[in-house]
């Protein structure tokens, strides 16, 4: 069924690569943002908190980057590589059906 909707999509087997990057991203995101609260904290309680979920979106990130290394869709030791499947991926949503 999702290679169906896949096909329909115009993305064919480019759904869990965009899904993986839209996550890491947002982990990415997410860092900065708890990074930024930590320094406007006044409280040490509310500090320990942002701690301890910049801790758990920092391991998030890493699974993340695991996934995808392990997938081939990321590449952040070899930037030709990178390159490539981001040209790719770019050529692939440049040909999707406009709707």
């Amino acid at each position: 069924m999702t290679g169906m909707i896949q096909n329909m999509a115009g993305m064919g087997g480019m759904t869990d690569q965009v899904i993986a990057t839209d996550l890491l991203i947002s982990a990415k995101t997410g860092i900065k943002n708890y990074a930024a609260a930590i320094t406007e904290t006044a409280t040490p309680e509310i500090r320990e908190a942002l701690r301890e979920q910049l801790i758990m979106a920092i391991e998030s990130h890493e699974k993340i980057t695991n996934y995808m290394i392990s997938k081939g869709y990321y590449h952040p030791g070899n930037m030709n590589e990178q390159l490539s499947v981001d040209m790719q991926t770019t050529q692939t949503a440049l040909n999707l059906p406009q709707q």
